[in-house]
């Protein structure tokens, strides 16, 4: 569905659970390739990790949203209609500004 919707997209950065078969077979169908953002080694406490902060604050300004925080929906093409409404609210109020 990436794909298709955003076919320009390459590089897809991810969390260190999604180490695995997923990374060669995205590069073999799709041609995306997946960056693995892992924690440092010894790493205690925060530190702020290269590219995992624009995650993070994505998540945080989608969580602002009152439907959004809890799974109020049953189906996942309404939550994920949900998290659309809530980014368009968000970018649209920092282009207003």
């Amino acid at each position: 569905r990436l794909r298709y919707l955003c076919p320009t997209i390459r590089l897809v950065w991810a969390d260190s659970g999604y180490t695995g078969t997923l990374i060669d077979w995205t590069r073999s169908l799709f041609g995306i390739s997946i960056e693995i953002v892992s924690k440092l080694a010894g790493q205690v406490g925060f530190v702020a990790l290269p590219r995992r902060w624009v995650v993070e604050r994505t998540l945080a300004w989608i969580n602002q949203h009152r439907r959004c925080v809890r799974d109020y929906e049953r189906r996942p093409e309404h939550h994920e209609a949900m998290v659309r409404w809530a980014m368009i609210h968000t970018i649209s109020k920092r282009l207003t500004r």
